[in-house]
């Protein structure tokens, strides 16, 4: 039975760089579902500075198929891979493609962000992003909530009102510490 093109996975794509836009333009026109997040972003020539929209995750971009027909996704014009393990596509979570969706459609200031291995796991309670998980960092005095799409090991940061968070309790993950090697002292 044939999934519709809404039942069907979203798979990143790797992309060579800064051709995000025209990967997409062509899978669009060939009856693919795509998803290019982005975001505005001031670039400096010599002679001006310019806002300009550019890609969240630069070099990926997220589309909708079947990974039993994917070769027409990798001969198209600009396409490296499809993510995966072992050459095999392994589908983006869901909820982690929602997340970003939501956080593109809020309108809210955005940025991309390095990809976080530690910290506390929150959901916004209230406002318009409510219901989305991530993690809450502090940078320069202001509170930002990190959304990761683990995959693709990048993230996107939003500023954040940090009274509006609560903590997200993960059953059964315990977070394992290491204990420091003492240092050798020099005689």
């Amino acid at each position: 039975m044939e999934l519709n093109t809404h039942q069907r996975p979203w798979f990143a794509l790797q992309v060579r760089t800064q051709h995000e836009k025209s990967v997409a333009r062509f899978l669009g026109g060939s009856g693919y579902e795509w998803f290019l997040p982005a975001y505005n972003c001031r670039k400096r020539w010599s002679d001006r500075v310019k806002e300009v929209e550019a890609p969240l995750f630069p070099g990926y971009l997220f589309c909708r198929f079947n990974p039993a027909n994917r070769l027409p996704i990798l001969q198209a014009p600009g396409v490296i891979q499809i993510v995966g393990y072992s050459r095999k596509p392994i589908p983006v979570e869901a909820s982690e493609i929602q997340a970003i969706q939501m956080l593109v459609d809020s309108g809210v200031s955005k940025q991309p962000w390095p990809f976080l291995h530690e910290g506390d796991k929150v959901q916004i309670e209230s406002g318009p992003l409510r219901g989305i998980t991530g993690i809450l960092t502090d940078f320069k005095g202001k509170h930002r909530l990190i959304v990761s799409v683990t995959l693709l090991q990048r993230a996107v940061a939003v500023e954040i009102d940090s009274a509006l968070v609560s903590r997200v309790r993960e059953a059964g993950v315990q977070r394992a510490y290491v204990q420091p090697r003492p240092m050798p002292v020099g005689i």
